[in-house]
């Protein structure tokens, strides 16, 4: 081994021993090199060397570190004649196994063009270089997202582009390239089998709410989500009634409809929406067909506890899972019209406000009736009232006893005044209610 690649084996051990990775690049053809440099007596000899240390590490190890002196290198070092470059390592988990290691750096890309030796299998080689979120992808001036050069080898690179790429499409209202979008479609199960969780949900949290519809309709669209959350694909084999006129409807587009719905009143509720995702899930597991009806009994009670399995898996913090399957377990309460008492036990409930604004993102998805929903929202302010001043001091044979009218449509003024007094402040107690309706109904009887 010529002498310049020993010394190269050893600057890698030394940063092996300091708990980092470290390698030769393409160490055949590096050998190639310096040998036919040693012929032409070039005293100058220059070693690629790939790592996943940073430059602060680097200089710890070998204090006469110096910046870069090469394309995508972040360093080098020279000792004696030799120099060394050092490149980032793809450290990425989502990268394709056979190209994840450096196989070619642009020296010696240029060095195999001056000498007229660059094969066809080098056509697209993995070169090292720094990340951003946009590397892989053409300029959006385009208007569109697209990867860069031949899709297909560019998300082979890091398939975690794939999920960036419906994200930016999502955010950025920006329909995906034809030929991209066939590249994903293409790499949907290896998608799933090089990006973990973490990152997959990682992108998904940098959607906005607003815009998580569309990306749960791209990730569905892409066959994605049919890996990631099986639950959730399965509810576009289940049908429920959208309303009379329109007849039925899959639980799956009621649900992205519903996403696309939330917001409108509650923007920038991440959470509220993600909940719109997961209202349904439980009629997967309580669909029952009954007269020729589909019912769901239940359902929004098991879609949390499903929920919460889901969430787990993805990897949510405890307390985001509570929040989230508590939405799902309450979201019908509202659907119902409430009693005043009904209605108390719904405002007790955490959350209160995202679950009315689930029930009328629910009815816009369904072009339903707002009956309930608008007399709910009227005892909503009921519920302002103390408890208490919702009946009257006295009751309908109390008051006919202590004024002396009989049966008939004065009663129930005189007690609705009685009733309006008492919420005013202007009747606190037993003996003022009956002096009350006992001036009131002499005022009738005059009038």
């Amino acid at each position: 081994m010529p002498q310049p690649l020993k010394d190269a084996v050893s600057v890698c051990k030394s940063i092996l021993r300091n708990g980092f990775e470290a390698y030769i690049i393409n160490t055949p053809l590096q050998r190639k090199v310096v040998l036919d440099n040693l012929e032409t007596e070039d005293l100058e000899r220059e070693i690629d060397i790939c790592t996943d240390i940073d430059f602060d590490n680097l200089v710890k190890i070998f204090p006469n570190i110096g910046p870069p002196l090469a394309k995508y290198s972040f360093a080098h070092l020279k000792e004696g004649e030799t120099i060394f470059h050092f490149y980032p390592a793809d450290n990425l988990d989502a990268s394709y196994p056979d190209t994840c290691v450096s196989k070619l750096t642009p020296r010696l890309l240029k060095q195999l063009e001056e000498k007229g030796e660059l094969s066809l299998n080098l056509a697209c080689p993995y070169i090292p270089r720094s990340k951003d979120a946009f590397e892989g992808f053409e300029s959006l001036e385009q208007k569109e997202i697209a990867f860069k050069g031949i899709p297909d080898e560019t998300l082979k690179r890091d398939y975690l582009l794939a999920i960036r790429a419906l994200r930016f499409s999502a955010n950025y209202q920006m329909p995906i390239e034809k030929n991209t979008w066939f590249a994903i479609v293409r790499s949907a199960r290896r998608v799933l089998d090089y990006v973990s969780v973490m990152d997959v949900m990682d992108e998904w949290r940098k959607v906005e709410a607003e815009n998580m519809w569309k990306f749960v309709k791209l990730l569905f669209d892409s066959m994605i989500l049919h890996g990631l959350i099986p639950e959730l694909t399965s509810l576009s084999r289940i049908t429920h009634i959208k309303n009379e006129e329109e007849g039925e409807e899959t639980v799956f587009e009621h649900t992205i409809e519903v996403m696309k719905r939330y917001p409108e009143e509650l923007p920038y509720d991440w959470y509220g929406t993600l909940a719109c995702l997961f209202h349904d899930i439980g009629k997967l597991y309580t669909a029952e067909a009954v007269d020729g009806k589909i019912l769901f009994y239940q359902h929004h009670q098991v879609g949390a506890k499903v929920t919460r399995k889901i969430l787990r898996r993805l990897g949510f913090l405890p307390e985001d899972i509570d929040l989230i399957c508590h939405l799902v377990r309450h979201h019908m309460r509202f659907h119902f019209m409430l009693t005043d008492k009904g209605i108390r036990r719904f405002k007790a409930l955490d959350e209160y406000p995202r679950l009315i604004e689930m029930v009328r993102a629910d009815i816009k998805a369904r072009n339903g009736s707002y009956r309930e929903f608008n007399h709910n929202l009227k005892m909503l302010e009921r519920a302002e009232i103390r408890e208490e001043l919702l009946e009257p001091l006295l009751n309908g044979h109390q008051i006919m006893e202590y004024t002396g009218i009989k049966p008939g449509p004065l009663v129930g003024v005189l007690r609705e005044a009685l009733l309006q007094a008492q919420i005013s402040g202007e009747v606190n107690n037993v003996d003022q209610a009956i002096a009350f309706v006992r001036n009131y109904a002499k005022k009738e009887k005059l009038s």
